[in-house]
């Protein structure tokens, strides 16, 4: 077995390094063609209760105004998100130009994703006095769609 595997990496890397390399100026890059763009899965997991305890941990923003700074801060940010599939694709526009279609995910889960705590304060790592309340999402969402990018 091991040397079937071998012989099939070697055949790869010698068959790999056949192939020449060139770079493309724009119009023959507009050219290329290939299948149906790019699709995005996603799992994103943090501070996940389900494996195991986790310490604090903090978000923060900070915002000047007025010579004035101020920090958005979201404390113990936790739980999953699974997400399938955000598309990319570049489609073309009745004009000849092109633009970049975004395909909003068919499926969005969320498990316990949310935060124990969202304040404003002028130092990030005070202990926080007064939240602004809390936020933890379960559920699923499906949608459908596309958002549309183009340059002037």
């Amino acid at each position: 077995m091991r040397r079937i595997i071998t012989s099939f990496l070697t055949a790869f890397c010698i068959a790999g390094s056949a192939c020449a390399q060139q770079a493309l100026d724009d119009n023959e890059l507009a050219a290329v063609s290939g299948a149906d763009g790019v699709s995005i899965a996603m799992h994103l997991s943090l501070n996940d209760p389900a494996l195991g305890p986790a310490g604090e941990n903090r978000i923060s923003m900070g915002f000047n105004v007025d010579g004035k700074t101020t920090h958005l801060v979201m404390k113990n940010l936790h739980g999953s998100i699974d997400m399938f599939a955000l598309t990319l694709d570049v489609e073309t526009k009745p004009d000849g130009g092109s633009y970049l279609a975004i395909g909003l995910p068919v499926h969005m889960k969320y498990n316990d994703w949310g935060f124990d705590s969202l304040s404003v304060q002028a130092d990030p790592a005070a202990a926080v006095t007064e939240s602004l309340g809390r936020m933890s999402i379960n559920g699923t969402v499906s949608m459908q769609g596309q958002l549309r990018l183009w340059a002037h």
